[in-house]
């Protein structure tokens, strides 16, 4: 099981979830965040005053997965979330090593196998 964490512009997150849709995701987590560095900043200029911004708004969208489904996964996210400028966001990918469905106890991999996608493998 995989751990996809996509930072992606606000602005793209209904063609995300569409392209994730696409390709069978059911369930995404998506958090509001401000994503600061990773740039020298961006001189702005508003009613004759000039300021850098070097925090912008971004969206966190988190989504659990077999190894089988990362590359669609993946893929469907850089196809959607590209704007076709610098800044576009980034994908990482982590190892779960365990789910645990709070309510019931369910573990592992169920708790989370028929929510996240079509092809799920139950372990």
């Amino acid at each position: 099981m995989k751990c996809i964490d996509a930072i992606i512009k606000p602005f793209k997150v209904e063609d995300v979830k569409e392209r994730l849709r696409q390709v069978g995701v059911k369930a995404i987590t998506l958090s509001k965040i401000t994503d600061c560095g990773g740039t020298d900043g961006r001189l702005r200029i508003y009613r004759g005053s000039s300021y850098v911004i070097d925090c912008a708004p971004m969206m966190r969208v988190q989504i659990m997965v077999e190894e089988d489904m990362v590359g669609p996964v993946v893929d469907a996210i850089m196809a959607a979330a590209d704007t076709g400028e610098s800044d576009n966001g980034s994908i990482s990918i982590y190892p779960v090593a365990e789910t645990i469905r709070i309510r019931v106890g369910e573990r592992p991999y169920k708790a989370i196998a028929d929510r996240h996608h079509d092809q799920a493998k139950v372990a």
